[in-house]
């Protein structure tokens, strides 16, 4: 299939899916993120190179360094995300926090922000949402607002989750989505929530078999929490009218982003329809 080292296809195929980013693979990256067999190549023409334990195509020598180089702008970000961790720890209704995006795979630019998804307990999503805007602004944690042109370091919190919509729809699940969920890296969490999410989410390992391991166990252990004292209480109380004025707030800025009472996704950008152009162009298939 490949010319120069030998690959087999799904590793030739994964190794064009993360090309798209600017992102070779280690050897022990291949394994993990072999490709299903929802993803296929017909590309013939393809030589295959390695410098710095790194994998790649020939005349791609340049995202070794790229690479490299990200790795260390990432860490710097990461702490600043560990930290913004640890601060929403202490919102009550917050379950889970994790890092999303280029981040998450150590591959964030200089100028970039910090994507986060952050789960919600059950029944608050808009009132957690309204107070952490609102806490975080108040203590001077740089975030990203809207029309906002310097991301550099800001916080993204682009991915709200209620623990009871922790399955991701059927409608949006592709390589791309499994991938990102996948990815993720966790820097808060409570009662087990990234377990629970998860193994919700196993569909991902039609697309990357190796990516996650799933503890059913640990995921049944825990169910979604409810409203038990004062200030989950309150909270739930006043949700109604957090989404009611968030929604009313944003009714003219929303573009591609989809915004309900139990998710909010805050993506103006399809990114799989960005993807399925560049498979085209690169010979790589794809299935849902």
């Amino acid at each position: 299939m490949a010319q120069g080292i030998d690959l087999d296809a799904s590793e030739v195929s994964s190794l064009l899916y993360h090309d798209i980013f600017d992102y070779p693979l280690s050897l022990g990256e291949l394994m993990k993120w072999r490709a299903g067999e929802k993803l296929t190549t017909n590309n013939e023409e393809l030589t295959i190179k390695s410098r710095n334990g790194f994998y790649f195509f020939k005349g791609r020598d340049g995202i070794v360094l790229k690479r490299l180089l990200r790795k260390r702008v990432s860490a710097k970000k990461f702490e600043i995300a560990r930290k913004a961790g640890q601060i929403l720890s202490f919102v009550p209704t917050i379950k889970m926090v994790a890092v999303t995006g280029a981040l998450a795979m150590d591959n964030a630019a200089e100028e970039g922000d910090i994507d986060l998804l952050v789960v919600s307990q059950k029944g608050t999503l808009w009132a957690t949402r309204l107070i952490t805007l609102i806490f975080l602004d108040l203590i001077g944690f740089p975030r990203r607002k809207y029309g906002d042109r310097n991301q550099k370091d800001k916080l993204c919190l682009n991915i709200w989750l209620d623990e009871t919509s922790l399955s991701w729809p059927r409608n949006d699940r592709n390589i791309y989505s499994a991938h990102e969920i996948a990815q993720i890296k966790l820097i808060a969490d409570k009662d087990r929530t990234y377990d629970r999410f998860i193994q919700v989410n196993g569909w991902v390992k039609d697309f990357w078999p190796n990516a996650v391991k799933i503890d059913r166990k640990r995921g049944k252990k825990q169910k979604a929490g409810s409203l038990t004292n004062v200030s989950y209480l309150f909270f739930g109380l006043i949700e109604p009218l957090a989404f009611s004025f968030q929604r009313f707030y944003m009714r003219k800025k929303i573009t591609k982003e989809r915004v309900g009472k139990k998710r909010a996704l805050f993506h103006p950008v399809d990114w799989w329809a960005v993807l399925k152009t560049k498979f085209t162009s690169l010979g790589l298939g794809f299935k849902r």
